[in-house]
C-alpha cells in the first residue's frame, strides 16, 4: 500500500515536469522539420504539416498537432521489435539522442531499410541547378536537385545518386493545363532517387541546359540524418505548387532536417524560384564550392566559335560526308585545325542524334570522325564560363517611371513578381530569354487618376540563335490585359498572343523574325473574341555597358482593323540590383497615331 502511494505521489509531482519536457521537445526545430510543419513560410496550411498523406502520421491528429505526434511516436518506437522503427529511422534517432536511449543495434530487424541504406552514399552532398529551360513549363525558371556522392573525388560523380522532387504527372497534360494545375496544387509531389548520370543525360545532353553544382558544407552525420529522413518520405505525397511549394522549397525543407539549427527556411516565401534556393544557401554560408558543367550545345558552340567561316563550312561538309577526312582539301589544314574541324563535326553529329535511336549510319560516321580527331594534334578550346545564376539580379522588380505620350505627361508605377525580360541586367541569365509573370503597370496622367496600364499574367520569349549546326525554333506567348488603340481611344483589352519564328547571331547583333497570332476581347469590337495575325521583327544587342532592343510589330484583325508599332529600348545597369530603362514607342492605327517616350528606374530584389 505504501509503495502504491509513493508511486502515485511521485507521478503527481513529476507529471507537470514531463508535460513541459514533451512540449519543449515537440517544439524542437528538428522535430518540426521532421514533420514538415508550416510555421508561416507559405500560405498553404499554416500551423500544420505540408504532408498530405495520412500514412506519414502515427497520431490521428498528427498532421495538425506536433506534440500529439511526438507522444504517439514515443510510444510506438520504444519497443525493441517495433516495426515502426523501420518506417521512421530518423524519428527514432532523434528521440534516442534527446532521451539518451542506448541500444547498440536499434534497426537489426529492419532488413529492407538496411539494404536500401547501403546503396545511398553519404560522403558529400551537392546542390545541382540545371539552368532555365523555356521549352518546359515545369523548368522555365530552372530546377534544383540534390546529389549524394560516395567520395569527394571528381570521378565519384558517375556513381552518385540524385535526389529529386517533382510533380507526379499522370498522363500527358499540355503546357497550359500543367501551369494551371501546378498553380492550384492539382498534382501530388514526390521525392525520387535515381542515378545522377541519368540527370546529366536528361538536362545537359537532351535539353541543352547548363548545370551548376554547389558543394554543400554538411558533415557526414548531417547527410546521414537527411538520408534517414528521405527513407521516411518514400511514396509520401505532398501537394505540388508551381510557385512556392516546389522542388526548391522541398530541398530547403530537407536541408532543415540536416541542419535544424541553421533556420534555412525563415519568414514568408511568396515564390520559391530555384535560383533563390542557391542564394539562401549562400547567405547561410553553406556553399563550399561551385562547378560549371556546360551543355552539349555550349560545347559545340565553343568549337564553332574557334573556327573561321571557311573552316565552319568544311566542318559542315565533313558532318554530311565523313569520307572528306581523306580529301586533299581537308588535309591541307594544319593537324590542329583538322582536329578542331573534326571535333566540331563530331559534336554536331552527337547533338543532332541526342533524341534519336542509334543508327548504324550515325555510328559509322561518328567512328570516322573520332579516328580523324585521334589522328591529328589536339587543340584545346576553352568553354567560357558564364556568370553564375546566383550572381544575377533579384527575381522581383519594382519601378518608378515617367514620360510623355502625345502631348500629355504621365507617371508610372510597376511591380513584377518574376523574373527577367530581354534587356534586364544580363549576368546570370540567358541572352534572348524572357520570362515574366504577374507584371502590373499603373499609370496616372495630368488629367486622369491612377489606372491600370497593363497586367501581364505571363510573357515568355525564347529567341535562340540558329547556325549551320543548330537550328532551334524561336517563339513567344503572352496573355493578360493592356491598353491598346481601339478606333479612336485607348481601351483596356483582354488578349492572348503568341507565335514562332527564327533568330540569328551576327556578331554583337541578334536579329529575329516571328509570326504573331492574337485573340482579343474588348468593349468595342462586336465579336466577343476578335482574331488577328501579323509579324514581329527586331534585333538585340548585348554590350557590356548597355543593352539595346529595336522592334516593329504589325497585327491585322479579321474585322479589317490594324495596329502596328515601332519601339526602341535601352537598358543601363547601375549595379546588380538597379537599372535605368529608356523607351521610345510609336503606335499607328487606322487614321491616327501617337508617340511615347518614357524613362524608368528599376529596382530588383528577392
Amino acid at each position: 500500500m505504501l509503495k502504491i502511494l509513493l508511486t502515485t505521489f511521485l507521478l503527481t509531482i513529476c507529471a507537470p515536469l514531463w508535460a513541459d519536457d514533451m512540449k519543449a521537445l515537440a517544439n524542437d526545430p528538428e522535430w518540426l522539420a521532421l514533420l514538415h510543419f508550416n510555421q508561416g513560410a507559405t500560405l498553404h496550411g499554416i500551423g500544420e504539416s505540408y504532408i498530405d498523406d495520412s500514412s506519414f502520421f502515427i497520431a490521428e491528429n498528427g498532421k495538425e498537432n506536433a506534440q500529439a505526434e511526438l507522444q504517439a511516436t514515443l510510444s510506438a518506437l520504444q519497443p525493441l521489435d517495433s516495426s515502426l522503427r523501420c518506417r521512421f529511422p530518423a524519428r527514432y534517432l532523434f528521440l534516442a539522442r534527446k532521451l539518451a536511449w542506448t541500444e547498440s543495434s536499434p534497426f537489426a530487424h529492419c532488413t529492407e531499410y538496411l539494404e536500401w541504406r547501403k546503396q545511398i552514399p553519404s560522403a558529400r552532398a551537392v546542390l545541382v541547378f540545371p539552368a532555365s529551360y523555356l521549352n518546359s513549363p515545369s523548368s522555365m525558371f530552372g530546377h534544383t536537385l540534390l546529389r549524394l556522392d560516395a567520395s569527394t573525388t571528381p570521378d565519384s560523380v558517375w556513381s552518385s545518386w540524385a535526389l529529386n522532387f517533382g510533380a507526379d504527372i499522370r498522363g500527358q497534360d499540355n503546357s497550359i493545363l500543367y501551369i494551371w494545375r501546378g498553380l492550384a496544387g492539382g498534382y501530388p509531389g514526390r521525392f525520387t532517387v535515381v542515378p545522377y548520370v541519368t540527370k546529366i543525360q536528361e538536362y545537359s545532353n537532351m535539353e541543352n541546359r547548363d548545370m551548376w553544382e554547389y558543394g554543400l558544407r554538411l558533415s557526414e552525420e548531417e547527410i546521414t540524418r537527411l538520408i534517414n529522413h528521405l527513407w521516411e518520405l518514400r511514396d509520401t505525397n505532398f501537394n505540388y505548387y508551381f510557385f512556392d511549394e516546389n522542388c526548391s522549397f522541398r530541398l530547403l525543407e530537407l536541408l532543415d532536417v540536416a541542419k535544424p539549427g541553421a533556420h534555412i527556411i525563415e519568414g514568408f516565401r511568396l515564390a520559391e524560384v530555384p535560383v533563390n534556393t542557391v542564394r539562401t544557401l549562400e547567405d547561410k554560408h553553406l556553399i563550399a564550392d561551385r562547378v560549371y558543367r556546360p551543355s552539349r550545345a555550349v560545347e559545340l558552340q565553343a568549337d564553332v566559335d574557334a573556327l573561321s567561316l571557311g573552316e565552319r563550312r568544311m566542318a559542315r561538309r565533313l558532318l554530311e560526308n565523313p569520307s572528306l577526312a581523306q580529301s586533299q582539301e581537308f588535309l591541307a589544314y594544319t593537324p590542329e585545325k583538322r582536329h578542331l574541324i573534326a571535333r566540331a563535326a563530331w559534336r554536331a553529329l552527337r547533338f543532332g542524334q541526342r533524341k534519336k535511336d542509334r543508327s548504324e549510319e550515325a555510328a559509322a560516321s561518328g567512328m570516322v570522325l573520332l579516328r580523324t580527331m585521334q589522328a591529328n594534334t589536339t587543340q584545346a578550346v576553352t568553354v567560357p564560363e558564364p556568370a553564375a545564376p546566383e550572381k544575377g539580379h533579384g527575381t522581383q522588380m519594382i519601378s518608378i517611371g515617367g514620360g510623355q505620350r502625345a502631348s500629355q505627361g504621365f507617371g508610372e508605377l510597376r511591380y513584377r513578381l518574376t523574373y527577367h525580360d530581354l534587356l534586364d541586367n544580363p549576368p546570370g541569365f540567358l541572352h534572348g530569354a524572357q520570362i515574366e509573370g504577374l507584371d502590373a503597370h499603373l499609370r496616372t496622367t495630368e488629367s486622369d487618376q491612377l489606372k491600370l496600364e497593363s497586367l501581364d499574367l505571363i510573357h515568355i520569349r525564347s529567341l535562340s540563335p540558329r547556325n549551320a549546326f543548330v537550328k532551334p525554333l524561336s517563339w513567344f506567348i503572352q496573355t493578360g490585359l493592356e491598353r491598346a488603340p481601339v478606333y479612336h481611344e485607348r481601351q483596356l483589352v483582354r488578349f492572348v498572343q503568341g507565335g514562332a519564328g527564327f533568330s540569328w547571331q551576327w556578331g554583337a547583333m541578334q536579329p529575329y523574325a516571328l509570326t504573331a497570332l492574337r485573340l482579343e476581347n474588348n468593349d468595342s469590337y462586336k465579336p466577343f473574341i476578335e482574331g488577328g495575325g501579323g509579324a514581329i521583327v527586331g534585333a538585340l544587342w548585348y554590350f557590356s555597358p548597355v543593352q539595346l532592343h529595336v522592334s516593329t510589330e504589325g497585327i491585322y484583325f479579321a474585322n479589317d482593323e490594324y495596329r502596328y508599332s515601332t519601339q526602341a529600348e535601352m537598358n543601363v545597369p547601375l549595379n546588380r540590383q538597379n537599372g535605368l530603362r529608356l523607351q521610345w514607342r510609336q503606335d499607328y492605327w487606322r487614321d491616327d497615331h501617337s508617340q511615347e517616350l518614357k524613362l524608368e528606374w528599376r529596382h530588383y530584389f528577392d
